[in-house]
């Protein structure tokens, strides 16, 4: 069998056996698939042997590029000693070892501020973070003797996660809506859109205007509301929606305010993504539970972690009989692989200055989309360090949407694809979200050839 007939075949099976997720699987059947063989740096190659730019971070995970090193050794390492062993019950080295140094970074950029995130939970992905973090929220409450505070307020536009209790607080409809009967009840306010709001003319107008409308359902519902579940400056998948500064900071006072917990999903804005090592840190936010994955083992292994206060933590000590326990946890809890990466990739952090690297980038990338926004179907640019999104529209003047359906964004997405490119769009939303580690030659790149993509698209 020849090479391409290799590929071919390989093609086949894909498609015979392989149910791709938030993918129309027929298109997928009608299309030629990209199967990756292969990465390095910021790059990844498919069987034909054709290098893309990773424009995406492999779906927001790659932090310091693909085939690293130091990350490499580290899971060797370990292999050498044991793959898992579980944590209920046990302990493992790596996962003591990784829990220490989480705390020490958040202790780091929350410095002087309370409360103290001081406990780590694991999981082994984004969803599970959630529902742990969710269910902590929950039990607190009974063990501290409230009653009624069942559910929980969350925001439009939020995504976090695809597991019930995420989709639960989910705010997307076009992934979240179909499931309406399986999930529990939870209150949704306005999130801070500034592009499509219609409730101010100005970013802080329509700040004000939505944490009128949290504070309106909080002052009649608080008795109920276990915890206000958010992600923290940038609402992701929602669309690369960028909040106007103070929003998180007044979210924060009105927790405060009520009496409920507050819960940061950064599971996409977490290590480094934002310009800081935690999108919280922009506020000087501290939340009472905070939500951890993607980027945290640069996408080598799947890894989650719960942070929580010890004021949660302790709510769930107690006599064996009183079972207080919390009930929850997963077979791959505290991998000891995933801990080895996760240590390495933070070692990174320091090793490589990649924070401190970023800011060259972050005012080219943010030069570049100035740029864009003047081409004439772009509604709105939008980034917070090398997050960015750019909003195609029909009609630059009224803000028309292209339709769902006309997969605009899959269009431009293709075109950059011809140019050795990977990008994934949300809908009408151009995704821009490369690895940290991105040289400025290659950030120039990946820009010219989405500009270019856009430009071809609409012509």
């Amino acid at each position: 069998m020849s090479y391409l007939d290799e590929i071919k075949t390989l093609e086949n099976l894909d498609k015979q056996y392989v149910w791709h997720p938030f993918t129309q699987m027929k298109d997928w059947i009608g299309e030629n698939p990209i199967i990756i063989t292969e990465g390095r740096d910021c790059f990844v190659k498919d069987a034909c042997g054709k290098w893309y730019l990773d424009g995406v971070s492999s779906i927001w995970v790659n932090i310091h590029g693909h085939r690293k090193k130091e990350i490499d050794d580290a899971i060797k390492e370990q292999l050498d000693k044991i793959a898992h062993s579980t944590l209920l019950g046990l302990g493992n080295i790596p996962s003591i070892r990784l829990a220490e140094r989480i705390i020490n970074l958040t202790d780091k950029s929350f410095a002087g501020s309370t409360p103290r995130l001081s406990k780590v939970f694991y999981s082994d992905n984004g969803s599970t973070a959630v529902e742990a973090a969710l269910k902590m929220a929950f039990q607190y409450w009974i063990h501290r003797g409230v009653k009624g505070k069942q559910t929980f307020l969350s925001l439009k536009n939020a995504y976090h996660g695809d597991t019930i209790g995420a989709v639960s607080v989910g705010g997307i409809d076009i992934f979240h809506e179909v499931f309406g009967p399986l999930l529990f009840k939870a209150y949704k306010v306005p999130s801070p859109y500034c592009y499509r709001c219609e409730r101010g003319k100005t970013c802080h107008e329509c700040s004000l205007s939505c944490l009128k409308e949290m504070e309106n359902v909080l002052e009649k519902n608080s008795h109920e509301i276990a915890a206000v579940i958010i992600e923290p400056i940038v609402q992701a998948a929602g669309g690369m929606i960028v909040w106007p500064e103070g929003y998180l900071k007044g979210v924060s006072e009105l927790c405060d305010k009520y009496n409920v917990l507050l819960i940061a999903d950064e599971v996409a804005t977490g290590f480094g993504r934002t310009g800081k090592m935690f999108a919280c840190e922009h506020e000087n936010i501290v939340p009472d539970i905070m939500c951890l994955s993607k980027g945290i083992t640069n996408g080598y292994m799947p890894l989650a972690v719960t942070l929580a206060t010890d004021e949660i933590y302790n709510a769930f000590l107690g006599e064996f009989k009183e079972m207080k326990t919390f009930f929850h946890g997963h077979s791959y809890t505290g991998n000891p692989l995933a801990c080895a990466a996760a240590i390495a990739s933070i070692d990174l952090f320091e090793k490589e200055k990649t924070l401190e690297n970023m800011q060259p980038k972050i005012a080219l990338l943010e030069d570049k989309l100035k740029e864009i926004a003047d081409l004439p179907n772009v509604g709105n640019v939008r980034s917070k360090g090398l997050i960015a999104g750019i909003e195609l529209v029909k009609d630059k003047a009224t803000k028309e949407p292209y339709p769902w359906e006309e997969k605009i964004g899959w269009k431009v997405a293709y075109k950059a694809r011809e140019e050795g490119v990977l990008i994934r769009p949300l809908g009408n939303v151009i995704v821009i979200m490369p690895p940290l580690s991105i040289n400025i030659e290659n950030l120039n790149r990946l820009m010219d050839v989405i500009k270019k993509a856009i430009i071809a698209v609409n012509s």
